[in-house]
């Protein structure tokens, strides 16, 4: 269609100053559309990993826990994605799992909201949060509710002294949907509970602004958007307001005040390390920290924009070409993520079909086409060929192919 190859010519020049994809190493031919998922590899990191390697590890060996300071990157790294999501110096430290973060969390917020015995969370969060929230609550001696957020605010109300912890997902994992943080903050604190934001689907493409909104607690990965690899290392943010009071029920040396002088008692950090526990993976913290320079002198807010129009206009050219598509994820642009999920009944196949056209998206039962918008590294061309080879495959039936049906273990 022409017009919308003239519409992707104009749209690309409009946000050429947040074309970023020199920073970034991709394969020739691929439009990738798994950032929500897997971020892909920034340039520099493989450079960063091998001088880990081979000079601070391989040649300087122990040395290089003060020489390079990797006693000091989980603070450091945590302050640089703490710019990313709207967190001044001092509460973010980039540990752990999002899964055991999130534990910490739950069993924290119980300490400092004792007698009160109620967590809300989504019923259709990401699988773990709803195992790690019930497993911490039990530990906890909480009660675990179920409560979608377009509901959570008048729960809070209806639960009042009851309620210890709302727990969300700022964007459902699903369809896209961006929950309204600052409304369902305010509704919470309005009765004196805490609020932990899961940000995995929204660090580095969303203006989540934690500071700014009051928010209590939160925790996000670092592979999907932030890029930082696969197995990269997850992030907590603690409001310095909450830090003295901040619990970690996991208590480990690394989140002790003296570590070196190996006291038998556990007496925690000041400030956001009391947040760590084990030995950090240094490895992946380093190229996670290597991946973050991507973001160098470049705005959130820009990202964002850049971010709504690539989403925006890949549903312009859905319904351009497959008119009738059941488009999952809201249209209005202040409740969408970064991401466009589509409905089909043989998504799965769908996906596996568009893989072998080198567009690369995922597949979320039982029926999601999920194709995610890494604002950094796509360009409204890119979108455009990813509607053109959807299109194909769909009215062409390709989907139909049996070596498309076979579903891999991973998806």
């Amino acid at each position: 269609m022409p017009a919308l190859h003239e519409r992707a010519r104009i749209l690309d020049d409009e946000h050429a100053g947040t074309d970023l994809r020199g920073r970034f190493r991709l394969p020739a031919g691929v439009v990738y559309l798994d950032g929500n998922s897997l971020g892909a590899l920034p340039a520099g990191v493989a450079e960063t990993v091998a001088d880990v390697v081979h000079r601070q590890w391989g040649s300087r060996l122990i040395e290089s826990w003060n020489e390079s300071d990797w006693w000091g990157a989980p603070t450091r790294v945590g302050d640089r994605i703490g710019r990313l999501v709207g967190a001044a110096e001092g509460q973010v430290v980039c540990t752990d799992s999002t899964s055991v973060n999130l534990y910490k969390s739950v069993v924290a917020a119980a300490r400092m909201r004792p007698g009160r015995r109620v967590v809300i969370t989504d019923p259709a969060s990401f699988p773990t949060d709803l195992y790690v929230t019930e497993a911490a609550a039990r530990d906890a001696g909480l009660t675990v509710e179920r409560v979608s957020p377009a509901d959570a605010a008048a729960r809070a109300a209806e639960l009042g002294a009851d309620l210890a912890l709302a727990s969300y997902s700022s964007v459902d994992y699903r369809t896209g949907e961006l929950w309204d943080l600052p409304a369902l903050t305010r509704a919470v604190h309005d009765v004196g509970a805490l609020v932990c934001w899961d940000l995995c689907h929204s660090a580095g493409v969303l203006e989540v602004d934690l500071d700014a909104h009051d928010v209590d607690l939160a925790v996000g990965c670092g592979y999907k958007y932030l890029n930082g690899g696969p197995g990269a290392p997850a992030f907590l943010y603690v409001a310095r307001r909450h830090q003295d009071a901040f619990d970690n029920p996991i208590a480990g040396w690394n989140g002790h005040a003296t570590p070196f002088a190996m006291a038998p008692d556990y007496v925690p950090a000041p400030g956001i390390s009391r947040g760590r526990v084990g030995t950090p993976p240094l490895l992946s913290m380093l190229a996670l920290e290597a991946a973050l320079s991507a973001y160098d002198g470049e705005s959130v807010a820009d990202l964002r924009a850049r971010s709504l129009s690539l989403t925006g206009f890949f549903l312009e050219c859905v319904d351009a070409m497959l008119p009738g598509t059941e488009v999952v994820t809201p249209r209005e642009p202040e409740r969408r993520g970064s991401q466009v999920s589509l409905r089909h009944p043989d998504a799965y196949a769908v996906v596996q079909a568009l893989i072998a056209r080198g567009v690369v998206g995922d597949f979320r039962e039982p029926d999601i086409v999920r194709l995610g918008f890494a604002p950094m590294y796509l360009t409204h061309g890119d979108v455009l060929r990813a509607a053109e080879h959807l299109h194909a495959v769909v009215e062409d039936r390709e989907h139909e192919d049996p070596r498309f049906a076979a579903r891999s273990t991973v998806t």
